[in-house]
């Protein structure tokens, strides 16, 4: 079964500033993005459209680059690739000295981890950035912290985890004033936990 396809970035991400060729990135990715599994909760993905997207960025090397690179990649399935992007990302956000931009990279460092099976790490480091951008009041940060961090909670089994922090990012976003379409992705996710806990208790 396919979830319906959100309109936001990868993840529920804020929108991050036009890619090098002057189309917003989050537009770029939702060429890309087809919807979402709606057992797994994660992205299926037009493999050639990534594969044309990352050639289109060669070797470029800003920010918004960088962290589109680590997008493409993990969804190419690339990982080694994309944690090496992602951590150049990370070096170049601290050389810049935006602490949101940094917990950003951090955030999506984490997707890599995730999708590497590291999921005690990614875990560890999304608590981190969920800390840092509330208690900041950066709620759209927040909300891609804490829904990423769900993705991970879910992967471990912990269901209830993942239905706080899906919850919770619905909660920051509507918030902000997002709109219908872009709470979609995190209504989604708690749709399909309330799903799955609802299955275990009646089997109890």
């Amino acid at each position: 079964m396919s979830a319906p396809r959100h309109r936001g970035y990868s993840g529920g991400e804020p929108d991050l500033p036009a890619a090098p060729h002057g189309r917003p990135v989050k537009d770029i990715i939702l060429t890309i993005i087809t919807g979402y599994d709606a057992v797994t909760l994660r992205e299926k993905v037009d493999l050639p459209a990534a594969a044309e997207r990352l050639d289109d960025l060669g070797q470029l090397r800003s920010l918004s680059a960088l962290n589109e690179k680590v997008t493409l990649l993990r969804l190419l399935d690339r990982l080694d690739e994309a944690f090496e992007i992602a951590n150049q990302a990370l070096r170049q956000a601290r050389f810049t000295g935006d602490r949101q931009d940094f917990v950003l990279c951090r955030i999506r460092r984490a997707q890599v981890m995730q999708f590497q099976a590291k999921l005690e790490e990614a875990a560890s480091e999304l608590t981190q950035c969920v800390l840092e951008s509330e208690t900041h009041e950066w709620n759209l940060t927040a909300a891609f912290a804490r829904e990423t961090r769900g993705k991970v909670h879910f992967e471990q089994d912990d269901l209830d985890g993942a239905l706080a922090d899906f919850t919770a990012a619905v909660f920051l976003r509507d918030k902000s004033g997002a709109s219908p379409d872009e709470l979609e992705s995190a209504l989604i996710a708690v749709a399909v936990v309330e799903s799955f806990i609802g299955e275990r208790r009646a089997l109890r």
